[in-house]
């Protein structure tokens, strides 16, 4: 029975390999010794990320006295598939690649960065690709090529407008269900779903295994506190249950973009007892931190968009309008009005990318009005003999 099911097994791989000529870059995964005895260890993962990513100082302005800021820069993960969610993705294409799935489904809002990354690894992997966004818009004539929408079209994406409002386990995952369907009727291909920002027990992996890689550039001992922005979860997630199964000092906080406290922690306590870390609760490993998602989820004010543009200007550093810039804003002010909430004064922001965000247009009338002072500094010297029109 044993030699059946080993005859099986290759044959099935084999078979993958015929389909997909990137199976081969399938490579058995070991997870840190720390979390070995985890449920639901992945088999196997993809190398799609530049990693290590490296951690720099941060050169923000007015910090309080004593504060020091530096910042890893998972914005460099690569460049079509730059920033967080690409490290979730080295799990779950290397998975659906595994179950011998030929499409991908996933979800997210109408500007996704995971969307727009999955798109990309995707196609590079020979995958056929479908995405449903969460959209204003109900006519696909009225759906521009902007943002990361840019890189959905190129990619091939088959793209389905959804309505903005729909949760992904009442509305969103039954659609994926039935599109799945349709597509193993019409194509026989299997679909491989994947659920908002790829947070689930798999994409998790990808933070759990770059926590080892924060360990070994010596975060435990040069920092003590962790910041970063939480949209989806699992970043967060995978960041905070890391800390804690290492016995890390640091203490972790992520700025909320949308939801609330409460919300993430109902996911990051689910996730914990789904890897039988039932004992461990959410709030004593994690501070949530309210009060900066402003409009809403992708919605920004004028001074959210002026602060992008400042910090970009002050430092060199490019933040999004959807995660970044509003936890970077959050940091700051926390810094400035509750730093008692703080472990430290050694702080280390995780930039997790999301700069394609920055082209769907929001950011014209800030660069060319709003701070003209700053970031309309174009000026015209078309005849050779003028004097240079600086300053």
């Amino acid at each position: 029975m044993r030699e059946v099911r080993s005859v099986s097994l290759l044959l099935r791989r084999a078979m993958s390999s015929a389909a997909f000529p990137h199976s081969e870059a399938l490579v058995p995964y070991t997870p840190p010794v720390w979390a070995a005895e985890l449920r639901g260890v992945p088999k196997y993962r993809l190398q799609l990320g530049q990693l290590n990513t490296p951690i720099q100082r941060w050169r923000l302005e007015n910090l309080p006295e004593g504060v020091e800021v530096f910042i890893k820069r998972d914005d460099m993960t690569g460049s079509t598939l730059s920033g967080n969610k690409v490290r979730k993705l080295e799990f779950l294409m290397a998975d659906a690649i595994d179950k011998g799935c030929g499409a991908i489904i996933t979800c997210g809002g109408v500007q996704s960065n995971h969307c727009r990354a999955t798109a990309v690894a995707a196609r590079q992997l020979g995958l056929d690709i479908h995405l449903m966004l969460r959209s204003d818009v109900q006519n696909p004539a009225e759906v521009g090529c902007e943002g990361n929408l840019f890189q959905d079209r190129l990619m091939g994406a088959n793209v389905y407008l959804v309505q903005r409002t729909e949760w992904f386990e009442e509305k969103l995952l039954p659609r994926m269900k039935r599109l799945a369907q349709r597509i193993k009727e019409t194509s026989g291909k299997d679909s491989y779903l994947i659920p908002v920002g790829g947070s689930n027990l798999v994409g998790l992996f990808g933070y759990l295994t770059a926590f080892q890689e924060l360990i070994d550039q010596g975060v435990l001992e040069r920092f003590d506190d962790l910041v970063l922005t939480v949209g989806s979860g699992g970043t967060t997630c995978g960041l905070c249950i890391a800390n804690y199964l290492t016995g890390s000092k640091i203490k972790v906080h992520a700025v909320a973009i949308c939801d609330d406290a409460k919300y993430f922690h109902g996911h990051i306590n689910a996730t914990l007892q789904e890897i039988g870390l039932g004992h461990v609760k959410s709030e004593d490993i994690v501070d949530i931190i309210d009060g900066y998602k402003g409009r809403g989820y992708a919605l920004s004010t004028q001074e959210e968009l002026e602060f992008v543009a400042q910090i970009a200007h002050s430092s060199g550093i490019i933040l999004d309008p959807v995660y970044t810039g509003k936890a970077t804003m959050g940091l700051l002010k926390e810094l400035r009005t509750n730093q008692s909430r703080f472990q430290g004064k050694r702080i280390l922001f995780l930039h997790t990318g999301g700069i394609f965000g920055l082209y769907d247009g929001r950011m014209n009338a800030i660069l060319k009005d709003g701070m003209r002072q700053v970031t309309d500094r174009v000026h015209d010297w078309w005849n050779f003999d003028d004097d240079p029109p600086f300053p």
